[in-house]
């Protein structure tokens, strides 16, 4: 090969190195390398969704303390409010169960409130079978002053999705269920007409669900 052509090629190589250079390097309109995109900002609540948005039937969720998860904005949005107090209880810490009396919980609980609204969720420590969870859903609706929303979407299964009257001018809403070997129940309840009140319940047990996946 003569010493013109070696030239030549030897240029024409250091040209392909030079443009492939460039085409790796060369800053795309967000000032990123174009070979390297931006990893998407993980989403920390899902508020156009609800549960009939969810597949439910597979969810398995776990059974411990899930407080610190759920976002905040999802509490807002479940509150109508920011929240102004906040309390929680795991499993073997004693806690109010029934006004005020106190016993061991068994269960994992986080309660946020904004004045007299309340939003909380709760999950049963020990494995909940499929017996037990029809025996809980039916008790649930036989709750005096309590109703089944008709055509609720599903939280698992068995389920139960209520609104309840637990005093004048107030009103809750609540969907819980079986999801694996858990017993999962999240609520909303205020001064709210019932089917606000149902469907900030929705939206809320889905901001749940992502928190205790398990």
């Amino acid at each position: 090969m003569s010493r013109r052509v070696r030239t030549a090629l030897l240029a024409l190589v250091a040209v392909v190195v030079v443009v492939v250079a460039a085409a790796v390097a060369w800053p795309d309109l967000d000032g990123e390398p174009a070979s390297e995109e931006a990893p998407s900002p993980t989403p920390t609540t899902a508020p156009d969704l609800g549960l009939a948005d969810v597949d439910t039937s597979t969810t398995a969720i776990a059974r411990a303390a899930f407080c610190d998860r759920v976002a905040p904005e999802a509490v807002t949005a479940a509150l109508g409010a920011e929240p102004t107090g906040a309390t929680s209880y795991a499993d073997g810490d004693r806690a109010a169960v029934v006004g005020r009396v106190s016993d061991i919980a068994h269960e994992f609980s986080c309660t946020w409130t904004a004045g007299t609204t309340i939003a909380r969720a709760w999950v049963f420590a020990p494995p909940v079978t499929r017996t037990t969870a029809t025996a809980l859903a039916r008790q649930a609706a036989r709750e005096e002053g309590c109703t089944r929303v008709a055509g609720a979407p599903a939280l698992g299964s068995p389920t139960a999705a209520l609104v309840c009257r637990p005093g004048p001018a107030r009103v809750q809403a609540s969907f819980r269920g079986l999801l694996g070997d858990a017993w999962l129940t999240c609520s909303v309840a205020g001064p709210l007409e019932p089917t606000e009140a149902a469907q900030r319940a929705d939206r809320w047990c889905v901001d749940v669900l992502g928190a205790v996946r398990a």
